[in-house]
């Protein structure tokens, strides 16, 4: 969904970045046939703490910190991202 800022520009609106984000894990996660349960092992062996529920629950709702996008990235060894 787009709307329109002041001077007329054209911004998406938040949910749709959330849906990218959501998506570009899902689809490295995909890519690697890497599951949830796999994710927390990879995720604390950089010492990040995460249990398998509270995970699914970021994800499935995309809201999480571009820090946390790029942990997870690490962990799944991804080095490029496309959206």
């Amino acid at each position: 969904m787009m709307t329109t800022a002041s001077r007329g520009v054209t911004m998406v609106e938040r949910t749709d970045w959330e849906a990218k984000a959501r998506g570009i894990v899902r689809g490295e996660m995909a890519r690697q046939g890497v599951t949830y349960s796999q994710l927390v092992e990879k995720l604390a062996e950089l010492g990040i703490s995460e249990d398998e529920r509270n995970l699914r629950n970021k994800v499935s709702r995309g809201k999480f910190t571009a820090a946390f996008l790029l942990q997870c990235l690490a962990a799944l060894g991804g080095d490029q991202v496309k959206f």
